[in-house]
């Protein structure tokens, strides 16, 4: 018996670069077309979202063990919030318009006033905080817009009395 030269493939043994065996080169379909996997799914056991459960209190529920995710809990919709807080509750944080009333109070001082009448109706029907920020606010717009008032009337008094003797520049 010869021996192949060195390098070249064994005969008996199958190339891993050449077609597989029991492959017919003359079909188009590949080995073992057709047939089912030979591999087995694992099956789970836990019903779907709506079915009721038959597990006793304080039992692990069936199909869950350690290491293993909760069934999915659903999310609420976009745009859905929790109930709101009526009066009396006390719920909410500090009112938008007491802090904006608060602000306004210096740059604006006649919106102050509108934001921080607002802001106290509103506290009033929701039981939010920040009452004390709406009456801040409040005194500080009233204040400022009386400054604001007399310092215009004192301003066009005293180009009334200064200056209009009828003589142009």
């Amino acid at each position: 018996m010869s021996q192949p030269p060195p390098g070249s493939p064994d005969p008996d043994r199958p190339s891993p670069w050449g077609p597989p065996q029991g492959h017919d080169p003359a079909r188009s379909e590949p080995p073992g077309y057709g047939q089912p996997p030979s591999y087995e799914q694992p099956s789970y056991e836990q019903p779907s979202y709506g079915q009721p459960s038959y597990e006793q209190p304080g039992e692990q529920p069936h199909g869950q063990q350690w290491g293993h995710q909760p069934p999915y809990t659903p999310q609420v919709p976009y745009g859905q919030y929790g109930p709101p807080s009526g009066p009396g509750r006390g719920g909410g944080g500090t009112n938008v318009l007491a802090i904006l009333s608060l602000v306004f109070a210096f740059v604006f001082a006649p919106a102050g006033i509108v934001l921080g009448h607002l802001a106290k109706r509103q506290i009033r029907n929701t039981g939010e905080e920040g009452d004390q920020l709406a009456t801040w606010g409040l005194i500080l717009s009233y204040v400022f817009t009386a400054l604001g008032l007399l310092i215009c009337c004192g301003w066009i008094a005293l180009i009334a009395l200064t200056g209009n003797d009828g003589a142009t520049y």
